[in-house]
């Protein structure tokens, strides 16, 4: 006999369409960010750090609940995975409205180095985007008390999105010294 509530799986599917709309409205907004800019008169150069901070933040959440997990501290788990959604959302928000304000940064170094740059950054973009519907379906089975399936899906969904929110700080480090 399971120690969880039975399984909601009626709010999982509704969960779950609401997870692919936000991919798809968080893919698309991401994707124009290059293509439009606004003039909104505000100097939003304080963001790029803010952001890495949050990114800094969700990867030392979601290490805490990998360590709360292992050691069957449930409740703490649920609250570090929340508290990674959530500074996730807002380092999506301030890295959407520096990127709708401000003119892009190009990587100023040379050699080597560069290369590691872009090898980080292209990782980093591409499992952001594939792995956003993931973390939100694998966070769906959790809430919805679908534990076996949150199992499965979290074995290989945390070690991406760690990945992302330790290797979007360094990207962010590495860039730092090209900013005007």
């Amino acid at each position: 006999m399971s120690d969880y509530p039975k399984p909601n799986i009626l709010l999982a599917k509704k969960l779950d369409k609401i997870s692919i709309l936000l991919t798809v409205i968080i893919l698309v907004t991401v994707g124009m960010m290059r293509r439009v800019k606004f003039d909104v008169n505000v100097d939003f150069s304080f963001l790029p750090a803010v952001s890495a901070g949050l990114n800094t933040i969700v990867a030392i959440c979601l290490i805490f609940a990998l360590y709360f997990i292992k050691n069957k501290e449930i409740i703490y788990h649920k609250r570090a995975i929340f508290t990674a959604l959530i500074f996730s959302g807002l380092f999506l928000i301030s890295y959407v409205v520096y990127h709708f304000t401000t003119k892009e940064t190009m990587y100023c170094k040379e050699g080597m180095i560069r290369y590691m740059y872009y090898f980080l950054l292209i990782s980093h973009i591409v499992l952001a985007g594939v792995s956003l519907p993931f973390i939100l379906i694998t966070f769906t089975r959790g809430f919805t008390f679908q534990v076996q399936k949150h199992r499965r899906f979290a074995r290989w969904v945390y070690p991406i999105w760690l990945y992302v929110a330790i290797s979007g700080p360094i990207c962010y480090l590495m860039l730092k010294p090209c900013y005007l």
